[in-house]
């Protein structure tokens, strides 16, 4: 008999936990394994709860899903993420995506989407509901997208001829997520060099602290 999956879910909000809970156990080839309140918990926990996946929400006290799912990738590659969140935002998205998160599902998607989303991680097939598919098609061939807050932060850091490392104490955050936002900030404007990224600076007023053209 194949051994079931084993789900961990990740979310602070106790009754939406409860919801998504009570669904997968409904089948026979899901096991949930824990309901944790948030991302700090989920990465001291993982280790001992070994999930196949991992739902995940995104806005969570003391350490949120995108930092938790960070960390739990570096120490357990082989783990599926799967975000659960109501933002369907293009930022929120593609950052989900490339910390390594494998799916990504709004919370009204019909529930039984969530189990095809597990069952799509699981053959190693990423996964998106309909709408976070829409919200990521561009909406204007012509149109650049803008830059998160946290990229505008990184970029002035950047700017300042600051190492990924030197940004990455200044801010609190690994040297990793600097290196992503890097990527993300260089795909958004079309810029392939730090050199390119100082230079924007100094023309839409970053370095002057306005950052009004962002």
């Amino acid at each position: 008999m194949t051994k079931p999956i084993r789900v961990l879910i990740v979310d602070d909000h106790p009754m939406v936990a409860e919801g998504i809970q009570s669904i997968l156990e409904s089948y026979d080839d899901i096991e949930v394994v824990a309901t944790l309140n948030n991302g700090r918990e989920a990465v001291d926990q993982a280790a001992e709860l070994v999930p196949d996946v991992i739902l995940m929400d995104l806005n969570m006290p003391d350490l949120g899903g995108l930092s938790a799912t960070e960390i739990l990738l570096e120490r357990a590659p082989t783990t599926r993420i799967v975000i659960l969140t109501m933002h369907d935002s293009p930022e929120y998205i593609s950052s989900a995506l490339s910390h390594g998160a494998m799916g990504y599902i709004l919370k009204d998607v019909p529930t039984d989407e969530i189990k095809l989303a597990i069952d799509a991680v699981m053959q190693g097939e990423k996964y998106l509901c309909t709408g976070a598919k829409g919200s990521l098609e561009p909406k204007d061939g012509n149109a650049r997208e803008s830059l998160t807050t946290r990229e505008q932060t990184i970029l002035l850091e950047l700017a300042q001829g600051k190492s990924n490392k030197e940004v990455a104490l200044a801010l609190d955050i690994s040297v990793r997520t600097v290196e992503t936002h890097r990527k993300n900030i260089k795909r958004k404007l079309g810029i392939s060099s730090t050199a390119g990224l100082t230079r924007y600076a100094l023309e839409h007023g970053v370095l002057q602290g306005t950052g009004a053209s962002l």
